[in-house]
This record gives C-alpha cells, sequence and structure tokens, in this order.
C-alpha cells in the first residue's frame, strides 16, 4: 500500500459556517455541560478536560474535538467527511486526510489504543471512525432534573461550544472583533512523532527535530529552546501551559513524520502556550535527498507566522541548504542520536555513523562536525579503541574533522564550535570562534556554555555567568547546563549562589559525584566541615567507595576534618591509579589536583606536565582551581601557566 499520497500544489482550505456556530456555541453555553466516562477515563466537557483515574491528561484540542465528537454517536459510524465539516476550521490550512491521521495517531496515544487491536476507537477503512466501549454519562444532578436532554443534546451543545470557547485559530476573537496582539519571541520544537510504525525510524524523527530546531535557532529574534530540553518531553502527556511554565516559551511546534522509501511527509502547527490556540498548520512533501531543504522553508514560515524580523544574513543562510544523499543523510542522524547520549560507547559508535556519511558524502560538513565531537568526547573520557590509543591522538582526530566542517561550510554554528574546543591553548582565536557560533545560531545552547566555559578559565566570570545563564535558558532542563552555571558562580567565590543552583540539580544526574564533591569545598570554604564531610561520604557512594566513605566518616568523629579529608585525597589518589592501570586513563588533572592537597609538590608537578602532553582541556582552570592555590607562586607553575597561554 502506497503510504504517501501525490499531494495537490495547494492544501485544501474547509470553511466553517461561523456565524452560525456562534448563534448555536451562544445557545450551547447555557445548556449543561456534564462528562462522558468510558473505561478508566473521564471526558469533562464543561472543562475541557481529560481525566484517567481522576487524574488530568494531556490531550490537545484536535483530538479532544474528534474524541467528543465519536461519543456524541457511541456505537455509530462517523464519517472523515462529517469529521472534517464539524471540526476542521476555515482559516487552518492543513492537507486534511493526513492532519486527521495524526490527530487519531495522537487521541490512541494518550488513550493506550491501537489501531489493531482497539479498546476505544475502531478504524473503518476509507469510511471513518466508531467508538466501540461503553460509555457512562456523567452530569450534575440540579442540572440532570431540570434539563432532562439526551446524551447526544448534551455531547452535540458542548463540542460547539468547546470549539466556541477555547478560541480555536483565534475564531472566537475575530467574531468579537478582537485581536491577539502577544508576542512571540520564544518556542520550543516539541518531538516530532513517528507515524511510520516502526520503531526503528525513531531516530528519523528524532532527528527532523533537532534539524528544524537548529535551523529555527539560526534566528535572532527567536529564543529556541535547545534539543536536550525539548526530547524531555518525549512520549509524555503535559499541557501546554505547564510545558510553558517549564520552559518559558511563548509558542510550541508540533508535528508528525511519515516516511516512506525516497519521501517523507512533515505535518507541523504552531501552537500559542498561553492559551493553547492553534496559530497555524501545515503539510509538506519532498524527496528525502530534499529534507534539509525544507527543514528551512519550515523555519522561515514559522517565523513568518510570529511575525519575527528575519535578517538578511539570516535568510541567505536559511536559503542555503544543500541536498545530500539519503543514505548519508540515514547514518548523519543514527550517529546524532548516539552522540546524544554522551557516553563512551555511544560516542565510538556515532563515530561509526559519521564516517560511513562522509564515505557516502564527503562534503557533508554537519557529519565532519559530528566526527570532531565525538572524538572530542572521548578525548574527555580519556577512551582508547583500535582507531587510536592515546588521549592525544584522539584530539588531533577532533581538530582534524573540525577544521574540514568550517573549510566545507564557514556558515555552520557547530562547526565553530567544533573548531574551538580543538582549540586548545589558543584562547584567543577560540573566543573568536565561539563568538562566531553565536552570531550564526544566537540559540546554540553548547556554544554559550562553551564561551562560558571559556570566559571563567581567563577569570572574567561576570561574564562567564552571563553566558552560562543564557545557556541554561536555551536548555532549561539540562541538568549540565545547571552543573555549568553553578561550578562558574563556585570558581569566581560566589558560594552561596553556587550552592543553590547545585542544590537545583536532579539526584539521578550523571554527574551527581562531581557536584557533591563541589558543594564540599564550597562547605570547607564556609567553614562548615561538618557539612563538607557529608557531601564528601555522599559523592563517595554514588561512586561505590562505601568502605571509604565509612572510613572517611569515622576519621572525621575520631581525629576531626583534615585527618578526614586527609583519609578521602588519598582513597581517590588509589582509586585513580587502580584505574590507570585498568587502561581507563583517569584525568591527569585530577590526580595532580589531589598530590597539590596533599602537600606533595614534586608529585602535583609530574601529574601537571602529563595532562600538559595529553591536552587535557582540565588544565584551562589552571589560574582559577583553588586546589592548586599553594602552588601558584612556584616558578614551575607560573612557567605552565604561561606555556597553555593563561599568564
Amino acid at each position: 500500500m502506497d503510504l504517501i499520497r501525490p499531494r495537490t500544489p495547494t492544501c485544501t482550505r474547509y470553511m466553517l459556517n461561523f456565524d452560525a456556530l456562534r448563534e448555536s456555541s451562544m445557545q450551547a453555553l447555557n445548556r449543561p455541560r456534564g462528562a462522558i466516562r468510558f473505561g478508566p477515563f473521564e471526558l469533562d466537557l464543561g472543562a475541557g478536560e481529560l481525566r484517567k483515574h481522576g487524574l488530568k491528561t494531556r490531550l490537545q484540542q484536535q483530538p479532544f474535538r474528534v474524541l467528543a465528537l465519536l461519543l456524541e454517536h457511541p456505537g455509530e459510524v462517523v464519517t472523515r467527511e462529517e469529521l472534517r465539516q464539524a471540526i476542521w476550521p476555515a482559516d487552518t490550512f492543513v492537507d486534511f486526510d493526513e492532519g486527521l491521521d495524526a490527530t487519531i495517531y495522537k487521541l490512541r496515544n494518550t488513550l493506550g489504543d491501537s489501531s489493531e487491536n482497539p479498546r476505544f476507537v475502531e478504524t473503518l477503512p476509507r469510511r471513518g471512525y466508531r467508538f466501540i466501549a461503553p460509555v457512562e454519562e456523567v452530569r450534575p444532578k440540579t442540572i440532570r432534573a431540570r434539563h432532562p436532554l439526551t446524551m447526544a443534546g448534551v455531547l452535540t451543545a458542548a463540542v460547539l461550544a468547546l470549539l466556541f470557547g477555547l478560541n480555536f485559530a483565534g475564531t472566537r476573537d475575530r467574531l468579537l472583533g478582537r485581536t491577539n496582539n502577544r508576542r512571540i519571541r520564544s518556542l520550543v520544537v516539541l518531538p516530532l512523532q513517528n507515524l511510520s510504525g516502526d520503531p526503528s525510524q525513531e531516530y528519523f524523527a528524532d532527528g527532523m527535530t533537532e534539524a528544524l530546531t537548529t535551523d529555527l535557532g539560526k534566528i535572532g529574534a527567536l529564543r529556541v529552546i535547545s534539543r536536550t530540553s525539548a526530547m524531555q518531553y518525549k512520549g509524555t502527556h503535559k499541557n501546554m501551559s505547564e510545558i510553558a511554565k517549564e520552559l518559558n516559551v511563548d509558542a510550541a511546534v508540533e508535528g508528525a513524520v511519515l516516511r516512506s522509501g525516497e519521501r517523507v511527509r512533515i505535518t507541523t502547527q504552531l501552537v500559542e502556550t498561553s492559551s493553547d490556540r492553534h496559530l497555524w498548520a501545515e503539510t509538506y512533501e519532498r524527496d528525502l535527498r530534499d529534507v534539509l531543504r525544507l527543514q528551512d522553508e519550515l523555519a522561515l514560515t514559522i517565523a513568518k507566522q510570529v511575525q519575527v524580523k528575519v535578517s538578511a544574513d539570516e535568510q541567505t543562510r536559511l536559503a542555503t541548504a544543500y541536498s545530500v544523499d539519503t543514505e548519508a543523510l540515514e547514518a548523519y542522524l543514527q550517529g546524532r542520536e548516539e552522540w546524544n547520549n554522551w557516553t563512551e560507547e555511544s560516542s565510538k559508535k556515532s563515530i561509526k555513523y559519521f564516517e560511513q556519511a562522509v564515505d557516502k558524502n564527503p562534503g557533508y560538513a554537519p557529519a565532519w562536525a559530528g566526527i570532531s565531537d565525538a572524538y572530542m568526547l572521548l578525548h574527555v573520557f580519556g577512551a582508547r579503541s583500535q582507531t587510536f590509543s592515546s588521549r592525544q591522538e584522539a584530539f588531533q582526530k577532533a581538530k582534524t574533522a573540525a577544521l574540514k566542517a568550517l573549510e566545507l561550510d564557514p556558515s555552520l554554528s557547530e562547526a565553530h564550535v567544533s573548531v574551538a574546543s580543538a582549540l586548545l591553548f589558543q584562547w584567543a582565536d577560540a573566543e573568536k570562534e565561539l563568538q562566531r557560533a553565536i552570531a550564526l545560531n544566537p540559540s546554540n545552547a553548547m556554544a554559550h556554555q562553551w564561551y562560558g566555559y571559556l570566559l571563567s578559565a581567563l577569570g572574567r566570570f561576570d561574564e562567564a555567568i552571563a553566558e552560562m545563564k543564557r545557556a541554561l535558558e536555551l536548555d532549561p532542563l539540562s541538568s549540565n547546563k545547571q552543573n555549568s552555571l553553578a561550578a562558574t558562580f563556585y570558581r569566581a567565590g560566589r558560594y552561596d549562589e553556587a550552592l543553590e543552583h547545585f542544590r537545583e540539580v536532579p539526584e539521578a544526574d550523571v554527574n551527581s559525584a562531581y557536584r557533591h564533591h563541589r558543594m564540599a569545598a564550597i562547605y570547607e570554604r564556609k567553614g562548615m566541615q561538618k557539612e563538607a564531610v557529608a557531601e564528601i561520604v555522599t559523592a563517595l557512594r554514588i561512586k561505590h567507595q562505601n568502605e571509604l566513605a565509612a572510613a572517611v566518616q569515622s576519621k572525621f568523629v575520631s581525629s576531626g576534618y583534615s585527618s578526614a579529608k586527609e583519609t578521602f585525597l588519598w582513597g581517590d589518589l588509589q582509586e585513580n591509579q587502580r584505574q590507570a592501570k585498568d587502561g581507563l586513563l583517569p584525568l591527569a588533572v585530577t590526580i595532580a589536583g589531589d598530590y597539590a592537597l596533599l602537600g606533595q609538590t614534586k608529585k602535583a608537578f609530574e601529574w601537571l606536565e602529563k595532562a600538559f602532553r595529553e591536552r587535557e582541556h582540565g588544565l584551562m582552570y589552571l589560574k582559577v582551581d583553588d586546589r592548586f592555590e599553594a602552588l601558584r607562586s612556584d616558578p614551575r607553575f607560573q612557567s605552565l601557566v604561561h606555556l597553555i597561554g593563561l599568564g
């Protein structure tokens, strides 16, 4: 069966008689609006809510209306044409067939239903849909006594009232002579749904979500939430008001992706988060190789819909997308899916995909940037592989790939970030690259974060904090960004603010041990030794070093804080040296810091020299890292500071 039908040149418009709708709706507003119960669900028509076991469940307006109309005629067929005439508004531009298919998909997803074995909504091919579960009307007793309406009558009135009352696409405002002048300056691209029915195609829908996010981020007048925060809403059922509150955005882009062979169809809609009001909808179909151009077209259209200014340079960048070999595009998307997991193993897997992409299309700059990003992560992790044997070799591969990406596409923001991360000890050049990355994509949260790191290392703390705050605004659900902001406050000596932000990071964060070590250092600075020990013990338990945690606690009780800290530092050194023997290459700068705190100056410099040979990123903080305070007057330390460009 052909999953994708040829599209007409323009989308079909559907017209409702809004004068009649308004009259019917005003009458309906004075009638009782009850609720309908089926299975564990209850559709409250008066409140416009769907509840499951009494708890509110997110259901968007369009699926809500379809459900209400199906419940109006339980056990009867509601045709696709009847749904079209009753629900699709005149000023929403959609491919109706695709729009209804996506709406039914969302409804079934919320109800936990399936087309193969339906419990609630049955599909009648080429005809329509039928609600097959038993339903029960729930109405206030006082209303039931005075207004003995039929279930169909209540539902008809309620649906009409709902269509009017929820102000779909601004209809009510226009009928009443009002306009909405709310300015939209921030938005999120929520995870696009995979309509293929094939879970192995999730990477493609996620990749399209990321691509559209990136393109919208190029528009300086918009603040666009990063992919990492947006993807946390995948599979959730939060309503728009909750999303707006958590992300602080004015609008959301929703949609779905359907791929069939070498064709792809993307359905999108723009929703105002404060009112859940649909502002615009459209369906596009393209050859897979042209999907990048489609993303650019979508970004410009959305910018037009929210009425933000797009500069001439931004228009040029959004109009110069290139076609890409379909196999290269697929490999790249799979590589990004792996890389976004931020683990050593996933980084290695991502390299294989990115290399497949450049083998198919050597001029595909994003894939070269992906190779650079993956090798840089492995450089940080200190991992070995069959393709490189040292941290320094991984660094060189990252730098080569980054420069290749920039050569191929100087307008690629991600490539400038990749180059900046590879310009270790060349801080002025790295700063220029990060500034350029931000100019090309002001919503590139990673660019702001890396710029914050650099400014912090240079001791420009006010600027660093501003960049880290911007990164967190763009990626508000990111534990990584929250940790980075807190660490920047710590390096600036603003301890109370650092503690405040560290405490807001979820305990399950992968950097939890690091965070508790930082909090311990802050408490030590504040003279709160008991609290400092508690944080050290917590960090050790997170790392499953329970014996050392018990020893630190015991030493604190018997001998005081200095003895407990010394016990911890020696234990930490032993663990790091064990890992080094196992080939895990712990950061040399970390071991140097432990030796410095223990007063082992000779050993500290040996490990600092090793960190310099391995070109460890941790050295960038040498001037502001308080672990090395006792070494700062030593000529060898001053010489090293000069060598890494910080003197």
